[in-house]
């Protein structure tokens, strides 16, 4: 493992050049001596403006973020001050209702391209007019809902996981976007701060990492204490159901996953979208609660030790699934932003528009079934129509 910003170079590689990507458990590192030119000379011939994938389901989607702060521990990066948390949840609303909002704020997107040399390249407007999906301010529609989680990749914004959060919440599942404070590249928080990857400096090999996924474990933890304890911080927790809440994670995120599973009873089931295991999955498993390996095509069996070694751990209902033709970012926005760039990864030629289908089909399919209680007969093998799904029982 590395202790560079390397996910956030190659989130924003994969988003702008076809160059490969070395993987390693949970690091990811990018050829840094690519050359900008090239990609200047041909900016101005590529759309300015994006739009992620529509929601498949029949609700609206509100938007709503929030602001947490944990006075009961101090934060482990900065080593001062409490924990914090920014969050944001999407929610099943009434249609016609609310107003739009940006991707990211100009601060946000700018220190994505200036980590990558590329603020004189991609317009910080590129990426903060990104066009998605929720509006703030929309009514709910009425009912309870199942509660989901989810966990972004080390140093990336929990906005890259818009697309699927979005569509979760069309389908009538509350959703919970988790930015956790000093582990992105640029985060926002009220008062003006914008703070950056103090962890970046200080994670060290598989210990650092493992810290991350245990510390990422106590704040879903806090979460779940905030969104459905007796004084719930957000002002449409009834939306909540309380006994169906489950978890989904990219890159560490869903190895934050399995460890947030470990400690936390109350999360009913858990994906793992393309994460190494930093912190292992317990000798004596989880508890018999369903999990699902949803990766790239080289963690099919052999190519990765981590869920090698787990996946015997998985003690409940569990899938193993790869996507073919695919790469560390397919799970994410980035593939679709990028085709429509003209940009796309040429180490993981599956079409963007197609990476965010398959990616919204199996996790909700997984939730559908684990937590609706409806049998999502796509999760039992291959499917004619998804030719690059592969499923695997070592």
């Amino acid at each position: 493992m590395t202790n560079r910003r390397t996910v956030a170079s190659v989130t924003l590689l994969a988003l702008l050049l076809p160059i490969p990507l070395v993987t390693a458990g949970t690091s990811f590192a990018a050829d840094t001596s690519v050359a900008a030119g090239p990609a200047a000379a041909d900016t101005e011939s590529r759309r300015t403006t994006v739009e992620l994938p529509r929601p498949t389901g029949r609700f609206a989607v509100g938007r709503e973020d929030l602001h947490l702060v944990d006075r009961s521990r101090t934060d482990p990066w900065a080593g001062s001050g409490p924990r914090e948390l920014m969050v944001t949840m999407r929610y099943p609303a009434r249609h016609d209702t609310g107003r739009t909002t940006r991707y990211l704020t100009s601060e946000e997107a700018r220190l994505l391209l200036v980590d990558r040399g590329l603020d004189q390249v991609i317009p910080v407007e590129t990426l903060t007019g990104t066009r998605s999906h929720a509006r703030t301010g929309a009514r709910p529609a009425a009912g309870r809902y199942p509660l989901v989680v989810l966990s972004p990749g080390f140093t990336v914004h929990r906005a890259t996981l818009t697309a699927l959060a979005e569509d979760l919440a069309s389908r009538g599942y509350v959703v919970a976007a988790v930015d956790h404070a000093y582990e992105s590249v640029g985060t926002a928080f009220p008062g003006g701060r914008v703070l950056q990857c103090l962890a970046c400096e200080k994670v060290q090999g598989e210990e650092g990492y493992r810290t991350v996924g245990e510390t990422r474990a106590r704040d879903v933890s806090f979460l779940l204490d905030r969104l459905t304890g007796r004084d719930p911080v957000w002002r449409h927790a009834g939306l909540i159901d309380k006994g169906r809440i489950a978890m989904a994670g990219h890159s560490i995120g869903g190895s934050s996953t399995a460890a947030a599973m470990a400690a936390d009873r109350r999360i009913r089931a858990g994906v793992n979208m393309d994460g190494g295991f930093s912190t292992p999955v317990p000798a004596a498993g989880l508890g018999g609660r369903p999990f699902m390996l949803l990766g790239a095509q080289q963690r099919r069996p052999g190519g990765n030790a981590s869920w090698d070694r787990d996946w015997p751990l998985l003690d409940g209902w569990k899938r193993w699934i790869t996507f073919a033709d695919s790469g560390h970012f397919t799970f994410t926005d980035f593939p679709a932003i990028g085709e429509q760039l003209g940009l796309p990864d040429g180490e993981a030629p599956l079409p963007g528009g197609r990476s965010v289908e398959l990616t919204r089909r199996y996790v909700a399919a997984f939730f559908d079934q684990h937590l609706g209680g409806r049998p999502q007969p796509v999760l039992d093998g291959p499917s004619p129509d998804a030719p690059e799904v592969g499923f695997h029982t070592p």
